[in-house]
């Protein structure tokens, strides 16, 4: 009888215990809404601040609402932003009499280098209106020093270094694994440069697949290199001697070859930034995260439109579901209401996209088609846009995109336009 009691004691400790547990994060899903609703509004910027971009979040084509993600519940923790939104309140801040400047505290950035360039050239875009961008970071990633260079004043830790050793690209490969445990891939391949399936058939790259490669990362490559070049007033073959023998291996090397304008420790990279605020070592600054000046843009647009239709994510037939994922008879059906609106001038597709379903895609393609005969129709390419994409902006030519049939919707976009 004793034991009946202790084990039925037990559990109801037990359910007690998990409705408390329940309920506490409860209350803590409905205080995360409730705070991303509230940061939907308009926050209030201080005179003489400081826009600070970090980039320690993930950046997506748009951004997604993630009401969960102030909890640090594992799934539901990542903040994210739209690269959409980076643009488009840097371009803001500009023009903002309260921002005198940027502070640019990025160790690396996890996004591709067509994302970075934009970032980029709204930088250089708000220099010119006579603000101020500083970065530090204690040590920069490729990446992040593609950004940072667009400073008037890159700093680095003392103890910190630049990481600038040239971009470089490596596949791995199954085939003598697989043929040590005896699996046989059974491979079906269609074109010449299509080399997604060359691991598990391969040993090394073919010769047609290290051409592409070699091709997009050296265009990659010299953009990096020019742009730095200028930004820094260094002469691109300086760089590239600098990358090629892996000069800069601490911040003494980064500032020795211009990289860096000088180490600072964090409490003397703050007194700079109060010296061009013009405040007082005891004043504290003003900092206004990039994620929380939500400032409400003005649409200036009368009665007529340019729409930016995203294809971010994977193409699948059906609606699709779910951010990253491209539905093919609902971005059809989106794509058709543009066509119909005539308020709508122009359309913009914005592909993010590795491709996926054939069908999907010539479903996309024939709205399309439709719509450029109504309408001009534009593409802007993210950082992907499926192998066909890769060849076109290589330059490789239409011939050889057209033999990817699932990934058809990009080349024939190219083709008609």
């Amino acid at each position: 009888m004793k034991s009946f009691f202790k084990y039925v004691l037990a559990t109801i400790t037990g359910i007690v215990i998990s409705f408390v547990v329940l309920f506490i994060v409860l209350m803590g899903i409905i205080g995360a809404i409730i705070s991303s609703a509230s940061s939907d509004q308009e926050i209030v910027v201080k005179s003489n601040s400081v826009l600070y971009l970090s980039f320690d979040y993930d950046i997506t084509e748009r951004s997604e609402a993630n009401p969960l993600g102030s909890l640090n519940l594992p799934g539901y923790s990542t903040k994210n932003i739209g690269l959409d939104d980076i643009l488009a309140r840097i371009k803001y801040a500009a023009t903002d009499g309260n921002i005198k400047g940027v502070y640019l505290d990025a160790s690396h950035i996890g996004v591709g280098f067509a994302s970075l360039k934009e970032v980029r050239d709204e930088l250089l875009a708000f220099k010119k209106t006579g603000k101020f961008v500083v970065a530090y970071n204690a040590g920069y990633d490729q990446k992040a020093y593609y950004v940072a260079s667009t400073a008037d004043k890159v700093y680095v830790n003392p103890q910190g270094t630049i990481d600038f050793r040239g971009l470089a690209s490596s596949t791995m490969f199954y085939k003598d694994l697989l043929d040590k445990v005896g699996v046989e891939m059974q491979i079906v391949k269609v074109g010449t440069f299509k080399s997604a399936v060359e691991p598990y058939f391969l040993n090394k790259m073919s010769d047609p697949n290290r051409l592409q490669v070699t091709s997009y990362l050296g265009s990659i490559y010299n953009t990096f290199i020019n742009e730095i070049a200028a930004s820094r007033n260094i002469a691109a073959d300086s760089l590239r001697a600098i990358a090629n023998d892996y000069r800069v291996r601490d911040a003494d090397d980064a500032v020795k070859y211009k990289l860096a304008d000088a180490k600072l420790y964090k409490d003397e990279l703050l007194s700079d930034l109060r010296k061009r605020l013009k405040i007082s070592e005891k004043d504290e600054i003003s900092f206004v995260s990039l994620l929380d000046y939500n400032k409400k843009i003005k649409d200036d647009a009368s009665g007529s439109e340019v729409a930016v239709l995203y294809a971010a994510g994977e193409i699948v037939d059906g609606e699709g579901t779910g951010p990253g994922i491209i539905g093919g008879d609902k971005f059809s059906r989106e794509l058709r209401k543009l066509r119909e609106d005539d308020a709508v001038k122009a359309v913009v597709l914005r592909v993010n996209s590795p491709g996926g379903s054939a069908l999907a895609s010539d479903i996309i393609w024939r709205e399309v088609i439709l719509t450029k005969k109504v309408k001009p129709v534009i593409v802007s390419m993210g950082d992907l846009a499926a192998s066909g994409g890769v060849l076109y902006l290589s330059g490789s030519g239409f011939d050889i995109c057209r033999t990817y049939y699932d990934y058809r919707i990009y080349w024939r976009i190219w083709r008609d336009s």
